[in-house]
């Protein structure tokens, strides 16, 4: 069915989210103090980020002669991936190298507890009024992956270090709101 730009234009109630307007607060584990200020620093220097995903998988379930159904029976979480602008110091490169390293040393490779290395990852969208408007915490986050950064002597574009997170699982603080609101009419609807 065809419409017009009118119709399109009333379908939304605010404006349309803007992929640029976001920030991301990286928490560190105790561990990595020394580097606290660095970390305050990459809220400011993160170019790129994800609001992650979430997967149920499922299996093929089939019951006496009816088709056969899909049955979901695991949540995963996909990694999320981050980017950042790094100084010229390079502490930012330093400060995920040293996360790896806490995680495992290669002194001797013996992996540290989780605990030890684990910290939580806020990622904020904002509105076009600098409202919070959808917020993400990556709980238990930890570098897997701090990728290389390309050196080359015909450029002189900023170095760009992509590092990839993985995470026990993510809330959303917004969701969580709105159904924490649902269960409050549902139950005041009952009272009454």
């Amino acid at each position: 069915m065809a419409g017009t730009i009118n119709n399109f234009l009333s379908s939304f109630n605010t404006d349309i989210a803007r992929t640029s307007r976001f920030d991301v607060q990286v928490n560190i584990p105790v561990v990595l103090y020394p580097f606290v200020k660095t970390s305050r620093r990459l809220s400011f220097r993160c170019q790129n980020a994800d609001l992650p995903g979430r997967t149920l998988s499922t299996t093929e379930r089939k019951m006496g002669s009816a088709p056969s159904r899909k049955i979901p029976y695991l949540t995963t979480y996909q990694e999320s991936n981050l980017t950042f602008l790094v100084s010229d110091d390079m502490s930012e490169k330093i400060l995920f190298e040293s996360w790896l390293e806490a995680i495992n040393p290669t002194t001797t490779y013996n992996f540290n507890y989780p605990a030890n290395y684990v910290a939580d990852v806020i990622i904020t969208q904002y509105d076009l009024q600098n409202k919070p408007s959808y917020q993400v915490v990556l709980e238990d986050a930890y570098p897997i992956a701090v990728n290389q950064l390309d050196l080359d002597w015909s450029s002189e574009n900023p170095h760009r270090l992509s590092v990839v997170f993985a995470y026990t699982r993510w809330q959303s603080t917004s969701v969580s709101t709105v159904v924490n609101n649902l269960k409050t009419q549902v139950l005041n609807s009952i009272i009454q």
